[in-house]
């Protein structure tokens, strides 16, 4: 765990949050998913970075 470069991985960390906030806050004020909301919900959070990924290339409702 010493050997971790946390300045290199303070970056990628902060990004993968950020992607999850901009998710969390997509599902919550759009009206419909490709999917339950809830499923997308955990899938973002807990399969991080495919989660969200996934949301919007599939999970997005295109109407």
């Amino acid at each position: 765990m010493a050997n971790i470069n946390w300045a290199l991985l303070a970056p990628i960390l902060v990004i993968e949050l950020i992607l999850v906030i901009v998710v969390l806050v997509d599902i919550i004020r759009i009206e419909k998913t490709n999917g339950p909301k809830w499923l997308w919900v955990l899938l973002s959070l807990f399969f991080n970075p495919i989660g969200p990924i996934l949301y919007f290339v599939i999970g997005r409702s295109k109407s």
